[in-house]
């Protein structure tokens, strides 16, 4: 059953590159070596955008400033986790859960200083 919502297509016409790291635990091989943590870079695409005057206002997760930006995205990400965009990084900090109604995934990503 398709969703009410369908914004696939729209995220497809307006993607622009992001770096998305999934971070991999360390764990120990069969041959008994440590292999360290790390995070893996993934290439992915999606809809970047700037924060709206409403995005801006205090807000659950505090205050948000004007580097914050607004990720669409049609693959889910882990909150939490980090992504890299035009040479900035920023941590997925929030989900707005739409997924019963829309194809997409919303996210706030959150500036981080180097």
């Amino acid at each position: 059953m398709a969703k009410p919502f369908e914004f696939a297509d729209f995220v497809d016409e307006f993607q622009v590159p992001f770096v998305y790291f999934n971070h991999q635990e360390g764990y120990w091989n069969d041959e008994g070596d440590y292999i360290e943590e790390k995070d893996e870079p993934i290439p992915m695409t999606g809809i970047v955008l700037p924060l709206t005057e409403n995005d801006l206002k205090y807000a659950e997760a505090g205050t948000y400033s004007q580097k914050e930006k607004k990720l669409y995205t049609v693959d889910p990400l882990e909150e939490g986790r980090l992504i890299e965009y035009k040479g900035d990084k920023y941590t997925i900090q929030a989900f707005k859960d739409y997924t019963d109604y829309a194809d997409v995934y919303i996210y706030l990503a959150r500036f981080r200083d180097k």
